[in-house]
C-alpha cells in the first residue's frame, strides 16, 4: 500500500483551504461543498471536516477482504459513480479509509 491523501478536518474550510492554496501555494485539485484537496507531491492534502488516513487501493473490496482477513476492522464498500471507499478504524478506533481515488 502507499500513502494517497491526508484528510484534515476542520471547522475552518475556507480560513485553511486559503492557507494551503495562497500561503503554501499548493495547487487546488478538488472543490465541493465541505470538500478542497489539493496536490502536494506524492500524496494530496484534502480539507474536510477530523484527520483520517486513506490508502490508495485499484480494487477496494479485494484489499479489505484481505485486510479483514488480517483482523482489521472495515464497514461495507461503498460504490459511487465516480468513486469506491471502505471506511473503518486501526485498534484505538482513528479512522482510516480505502480508496480508488
Amino acid at each position: 500500500m502507499k500513502m494517497a491523501r491526508v484528510i484534515l478536518f476542520t471547522g475552518q474550510i475556507d480560513v485553511m483551504s486559503k492557507f494551503y492554496h495562497e500561503v503554501l501555494g499548493l495547487k487546488l485539485v478538488s472543490s465541493e461543498k465541505g470538500w478542497k484537496e489539493f496536490a502536494a507531491g506524492g500524496a494530496r492534502i484534502a480539507l474536510h471536516s477530523g484527520p483520517k488516513l486513506v490508502f490508495h487501493a485499484n480494487d477496494v473490496a479485494a484489499l479489505r477482504e484481505e485486510l479483514v482477513a488480517r483482523g482489521a476492522r472495515f464497514g461495507k464498500v461503498r460504490q459511487g459513480d465516480e468513486f469506491c471507499l471502505c471506511d473503518g478504524k486501526d485498534p484505538d478506533g482513528n479512522p482510516i479509509q480505502l480508496s480508488n481515488r
